[in-house]
């Protein structure tokens, strides 16, 4: 039996044990045989081409350290919260008030099977499509986890939903997590995820999150990404806004390892409206490479993307911001702001602004820039006693801050500030 014919079996062992339905294992099957053969997601100025984003392992055997990750004692609170370790839903839970009023916040398996009606029209239909790229097409293939969020008509959600997604890198087994989020028209909710590494083998994970936004919706999307320095990332977040939408995306990148990033909003309805925040910190010798784009189809729909990233060491940091406008979407506009903070001579980073404008009376601009630590605030501070190292840290929380106060739930927004003194301490 050939490698190609066991990794087919496990596959389909694998969809049978979660009681697949008949369309997303066929949808699996259309890719595993051509997945390899599409084309790479273009990341300019970033050589990834022979990074590990593709295991074929995706069903693990686990040992004790899940058995001593089902003695975590995940804090309940009053919120909406999943948390998941590797491919296994630890926790699920959601306020009574909330199931009442027809939202739904589960595992994807679970989702697929119960609310089909609800997930088969948006799966890697709109926002993502599996056929983009040969990233796109393995994970339409080889996913193995995750979960999904809908928001009926008219419902508010007015207290965060926290989703906890930690890759298990004690045993070989890849992380292909797909999360898909549905918000119905003139619905309204904030969700926040994390991703975290525990384990040190080498491992890929594969990331991708569908945000659809039916006409009037309002979606607030937070993310903290740290996973570990020995795993190889492609994480692809995608909006699909219909009219009068809007997505406010606050995302800090803060994986130890290599990392391509696309996070991207189709702005297809008029008056649609996404905002981009993005702040990454790159240490070591690692690669993070963020290709952020926002493509206005719609007239009226407004487009902007802020980007602040640090690096150190001899790392590498490449923000490439798109902004597109497409013919007939009169009264677009589209800016984008890049800034990378240097505080190695032997880092290297990059700010690339590209604009695509095909319509008249639309309005559009960029800034990009790559710089060392402002003199001037340094000196202040040293001036007052405080040490160069923490005068360091408090110049770039502020040049970070943007993201950092945008993210909605406190132990979030304090464990992304966690999360950088983290890593600017362990590189020193």
């Amino acid at each position: 039996m050939t490698e190609w014919s066991e990794t087919n079996t496990a596959l389909q062992t694998f969809a049978a044990l979660r009681e697949e339905p008949n369309w997303l294992t066929e949808k699996r099957f259309a890719f595993v045989d051509k997945w390899s053969e599409l084309p790479v997601p273009t990341i300019e100025k970033v050589n990834f081409h022979r990074w590990a984003l593709t295991d074929l392992e995706i069903d693990a055997t686990y040992g004790e350290e899940f058995v001593n990750a089902q003695q975590y004692q995940y804090a309940q609170g009053d919120n909406g919260k999943i948390v998941q370790y590797g491919k296994e839903t630890m926790l699920e839970q959601l306020p009574q008030e909330l199931i009442e009023q027809g939202v739904i916040f589960t595992d994807l398996f679970t989702a697929v099977t119960e609310y089909p009606e609800l997930v088969e029209p948006y799966f890697m239909t709109k926002a993502v499509k599996p056929e983009e790229n040969n990233l796109t097409g393995y994970h339409a293939a080889y996913l193995n986890s995750g979960i999904f969020l809908y928001v009926p008509k008219n419902v508010e959600v007015k207290v965060p939903l926290e989703a906890i997604f930690i890759q298990n890198s004690h045993v070989k087994e890849a992380l292909n997590k797909h999360v898909l989020i549905v918000a119905d028209t003139n619905s309204s909710v904030s969700y926040v995820e994390k991703f975290e590494t525990e384990g040190t083998l080498s491992n890929s994970a594969n990331i991708v999150v569908e945000v659809i936004t039916k006409p009037g919706a309002r979606v607030k999307f937070s993310a903290v990404d740290y996973l570990g320095e020995n795993t190889a990332a492609y994480i692809n977040r995608r909006g699909y806004l219909e009219k009068d939408s809007s997505i406010e995306w606050a995302i800090g990148v803060m994986n130890n390892g290599n990392v391509i990033c696309d996070f991207d909003s189709d702005l297809y309805g008029d008056g649609s409206n996404s905002l981009i925040k993005a702040v990454a910190v790159s240490t070591g010798r690692q690669i993070q490479g963020l290709d952020t784009r926002v493509t206005n189809y719609g007239k009226h729909s407004v487009g902007h993307i802020l980007q602040h990233g640090v690096i150190l060491d001899r790392s590498t940091l490449t923000f490439n911001g798109i902004g597109h406008i497409i013919k007939g979407a009169k009264g677009a506009d589209a800016q984008q702001e890049s800034r990378v903070l240097m505080l190695s001579e032997s880092a290297r980073g990059d700010a690339n602004p590209i604009l695509l404008i095909d319509e008249n009376e639309v309005t559009a601009g960029h800034a990009a820039s790559v710089g060392r630590v402002d003199e001037e605030e340094m000196f202040y501070l040293l001036s007052r006693g405080i040490p160069k190292e923490e005068a360091e840290r408090l110049v770039i929380r502020g040049f970070l801050g943007t993201v950092i106060a945008a993210i909605p739930v406190k132990e979030i927004r304090e464990g992304l500030i966690d999360v950088i003194d983290k890593k600017l301490r362990n590189d020193r």
